[in-house]
């Protein structure tokens, strides 16, 4: 078994791994879970590094992180629904530091956060496909073909999925 860590997987973790923790989060909502995935789809990543290093690392891992949080969202949201003592919306658990409203990372003004908690509490209320769709699309600027891809679903669906999605948000994310 190999105990050394390859010089170059080590850097693209460290040049890629806040995006993709940030991506990951969005898409499940949930800090503790989006490092798990994250951690996950690393790994798979360490253990076929040899045979994916010369070809897309990136496309590799984003697909498996955005495929596996999509279910592990979807699973929550079943909890969640199913026993109502879990909480619907992350304005409800116990969040001192406002994960949601600082999903940007950067300080920000009071409105500016009550901007950022309205969208997270409206991102919540999307399926997992719907926000990962907008996360691809448009918080990475990924095309329709890519977004469709990486998710395995059609672009019909990636359309459908962002359709639905941005009709049911307060403010539109789109550059």
């Amino acid at each position: 078994m190999r105990r050394e860590v390859d010089a170059e997987f080590a850097e693209y973790v460290g040049a890629r791994e806040h995006d993709l923790l940030r991506a990951a989060f969005l898409v499940c909502g949930d800090p503790g879970l989006a490092q798990g995935l994250l951690q996950r789809s690393l790994t798979r990543l360490a253990l076929r590094w040899e045979k994916v290093r010369s070809e897309d690392p990136d496309t590799y891992v984003r697909q498996h992180l955005y495929r596996d949080a999509v279910a592990a969202s979807s699973r929550t949201h079943r909890i969640h629904r199913d026993h109502p003592e879990h909480p619907e919306h992350p304005d409800q658990l116990d969040d001192p530091g406002g994960t949601w409203a600082v999903v940007a990372g950067a300080a920000a003004s009071d409105s500016e956060l009550a901007r950022r908690g309205d969208l997270g509490r409206a991102l919540a209320d999307l399926t997992a496909k719907q926000r990962a769709v907008l996360v691809l699309r448009y918080f990475e600027g990924r095309s329709e073909g890519d977004t469709a891809d990486l998710l395995g679903v059609s672009i019909g669906a990636v359309r459908n999925h962002a359709h639905g999605a941005l009709a049911r948000l307060p403010v539109d994310p789109r550059p």
